[in-house]
């Protein structure tokens, strides 16, 4: 299993924009996406700090239903 990278909000945000997700709003420094086919893709909610935690990001690619490998790709 690849390692996870430690990376920030914001890039973790450009990520998930490559693959469809779109930002519906932010609050304080949390940042909601939402999947452009509407509905069928859970949607995620994305803190805007210089570091996310691996657990988080490994929570965010389950429920965007990608691998870990797709997403060092996009990095």
């Amino acid at each position: 299993m690849p390692k996870l990278p430690i990376i920030s909000g914001n890039r973790a945000i450009k990520c998930f924009e490559k693959i469809g997700y779109q930002v519906i709003r932010q609050r304080g420094s949390h940042v909601r996406m939402r999947h452009r086919s509407n509905g069928t893709k859970q949607p995620l909610t994305i803190p805007r700090h210089k570091a996310l935690g691996k657990g988080l990001i490994r929570k965010l690619l389950r429920d965007a239903e990608h691998t870990i490998e797709e997403f060092l790709e996009l990095l």
